[in-house]
């Protein structure tokens, strides 16, 4: 049969995304992947250098996704198809343009993890993530924003004649406009993969691009990369460099041979082919390979542990095989990186497909026989030559316009472009995007003003780029209803451009007759080590929001987000009497959450009552939002058995008390953690 792009639906158990959480995420997101200065200097120079550029200061512009739930009901899934008579890839151009199946015809082999279920999780940078097939992490260290977000897609003419499926968005947190073209020449058994980032600013900008595939786990499944050596990282926050593929009395490449989640990055030298692979006891399944400029190659495993085992069902439903993760990036971790220049662009060209090796030279002892047998058998599947000459022959097509537009994504890039005036042949930004969130941006750069939104609503999404920030430092000022307006949106972008005292004596204009700057300040305060005034400010605020909240998914998105906040808050400063009136003023809708029964638990615990709060945990909750690497929940139930056993007390729990509650351990239910005790 010829290549074919065609529209499908799957029909999947989805759990709803909920709305956008409206509060600007001012703090830069929880960093599992973080180095300190310390560490830094025990790494090579270049690689030092990159671990140190850009880190993020925050999400923004873009919005935190926390909404969601557990209870997954049968929705449709918009997807293309992409087939010939090899390969049947199924792209979901609404979650992320996320590659959901590659099933190779001939054999029936479904070569990616499929995960059965959309269950979001707090993965992502700005929350909301689901698992399975291949994802396109683009932004900085960890998974993209866009993970569960739409792309904007379209049928582009491919390089052997037929047709190719173009994903295109524009990534808020770099400021980046990218694109990924995914074709099926006729016959092949490889899925080809063209990505380009571009930088159309007069400004250098750190990029960070992972392509992160999830393969099917099991105890005879082995990955393989043509590496020596790797550098681990584990969630106990170290990064050290180890031999390949035995560490500790262990083979690494198996990924249920390691206790605990961990990423094993590996030092692919310089002039090797790039390739990583998953192979069964058969020695088959998928292999991955690309041009040299996608340099990176990682495994990361969750871990035959109790709280890794326990991440994979969340992930997924009961019965479901798990999975492990092979990736390949522009750097050699995913801790880095890297400088784009002005103007300038990365591209490269990736390949998937089918590999079939000897099973008994692949899963034998010696290792450098096993990597030998995988990159023969590559190359008589898919030659190094083939892929460069395949990525030669795209690069002049990733400059052609879109044909057939198949799915829409944000209209930010329409902004973005007239505010530039980019030209950015391949990847068109259409004015009809545009929407409701963007009109105040508009105007701004249109008239030099912004006028305030018709509806009582919380606070829209703050453009906070440098271009941006120019834009309200100089807008037009003089009524004071506008100037309220202009002062909120001129605060968050000078806390993100890292003028915080500006950034909060914008908000201390209006703080006291507008509650998302009085929330602002609050956080402010936290970071500046004034805990109390934050409290305060936070209780402030929310009072104040509930006073003014209307009807809608906007505001209940508003009030849970404050809500959780301020109860944190007056916990942090020992108020648990403050934060249960807090509790307790929430509707029945929130209160019931996962998340705010933690909190209750933990209000309960602070006030001397670690009866109730274990009634809490027996009764069960589940935190939908838990966030990787947050142990709060295994720690709160340490500190509630640790309470009840040594009499319930405030007083300083015996040693001997601890031991006990730390070796009896925490319930398969609330088991989380992803590192040794």
């Amino acid at each position: 049969m010829p290549t074919t792009i065609r529209r499908a639906v799957l029909s999947l158990p989805v759990a709803p995304l909920g709305p956008e959480n409206p509060l600007p995420a001012l703090l830069s997101p929880l960093k599992p992947h973080h180095l300190d200065v310390a560490q830094r200097a025990e790494l090579p120079a270049a690689m030092a250098r990159q671990v140190g550029y850009g880190p993020l200061r925050s999400v923004l512009p873009v919005r935190r996704r926390d909404g969601y739930s557990r209870e997954r009901t049968p929705a449709d899934v918009e997807a293309i198809v992409i087939e010939n008579d090899r390969l049947r890839a199924t792209v979901l151009p609404g979650l992320g343009g996320r590659v959901h199946s590659l099933e190779h015809k001939p054999t029936g082999t479904q070569l990616l993890y499929n995960n059965p279920v959309v269950q979001p999780a707090e993965f992502a940078l700005n929350g909301a993530w689901f698992s399975g097939g291949i994802e396109w992490n683009i932004g900085a260290t960890g998974h993209t924003p866009l993970s569960m977000s739409p792309l904007h897609a379209a049928r582009v003419p491919a390089p052997d004649g037929g047709e190719m499926l173009r994903l295109w968005e524009w990534e808020r947190m770099r400021d980046l406009p990218f694109q990924v073209d995914l074709w099926l020449p006729d016959d092949s058994d490889f899925l080809y993969v063209g990505v380009r980032i571009r930088n159309p600013h007069d400004r250098p900008a750190p990029v960070y691009w992972w392509s992160n595939i999830a393969v099917p786990e099991s105890a005879t499944s082995r990955v393989l990369a043509p590496a020596d050596e790797a550098w681990r990282f584990g969630y106990e926050r170290s990064l050290r460099r180890i031999p390949v593929p035995e560490w500790e009395g262990a083979d690494r490449t198996y990924p249920l041979n390691s206790e605990h989640a961990a990423d094993f990055f590996y030092e692919v030298p310089d002039g090797a082919r790039r390739w990583i692979t998953s192979l069964d006891a058969d020695g088959r399944g998928l292999v991955q390979t690309s041009t040299d400029l996608l340099r990176g190659r990682k495994l990361f495993v969750w871990g035959a542990g109790t709280g890794g085992r326990h991440w994979q069902q969340w992930l997924t439903e009961p019965g479901t095989p798990g999975y492990a993760e092979i990736q390949a990036g522009l750097a050699r971790t995913q801790l880095e990186h890297v400088r784009l220049e002005a103007e300038g662009e990365f591209a490269w060209l990736e390949a998937y497909g089918p590999l079939a090796a000897d099973p008994a030279t692949v899963h034998g002892t010696d290792w450098r026989a096993a990597c030998g047998e995988v990159e023969a058998r590559l190359e008589a599947a898919l030659p190094r030559a083939d892929v460069e000459r395949a990525y030669a022959a795209w690069r002049p097509y990733a400059d052609l316009d879109p044909k057939d537009s198949l799915a829409t994504g944000s209209g930010w890039g329409a902004v973005e472009v007239e505010r530039g005036r980019f030209d950015l042949p391949g990847t068109p930004f259409d004015p009809t995007t545009l929407g409701e969130e963007q009109a105040p941006w508009l105007e701004l750069l249109r008239t030099g003003s912004m006028t305030l939104p018709r509806r009582a609503l919380p606070p829209g999404p703050t453009l906070v780029s440098p271009y941006w920030r120019d834009q309200l430092e100089t807008a037009e000022t003089g009524n004071p209803h506008y100037d309220h307006y202009l002062a909120y949106h001129l605060g968050v972008a000078r806390w993100h451009a890292g003028d915080r005292s500006q950034a909060v004596r914008s908000w201390e204009q209006i703080a006291d007759t507008h509650w998302p700057s009085m929330r602002c300040l609050a956080v402010a305060d936290e970071e500046d080590g004034h805990p109390e005034r934050a409290a305060d400010r936070f209780l402030r605020a929310f009072t104040d929001a509930r006073e003014a909240a209307g009807d809608g998914p906007s505001w209940t998105a508003a009030i849970a987000a404050l809500a959780r906040e301020t109860t944190e808050a007056l916990l942090a400063v020992h108020r648990p009497a403050d934060a249960t009136a807090v509790l307790a003023a929430l509707p029945d809708t929130i209160r019931s959450r996962g998340r705010f029964q933690l909190l209750r638990a933990r209000a309960l615990l602070a006030l001397g009552d670690a009866s109730a709060a274990r009634e809490i945990f027996d009764a069960g909750f589940e935190v939908s939002d838990l966030r990787e690497g947050d142990e709060t929940l295994s720690e709160t139930w340490y500190v509630i058995a640790e309470r009840l056993l040594s009499g319930g007390g405030p007083g300083p729990v015996p040693d001997e008390v601890r031991a006990r509650v730390r070796a009896e351990g925490v319930p398969g239910r609330y088991e989380f953690r992803m590192r040794p005790e």
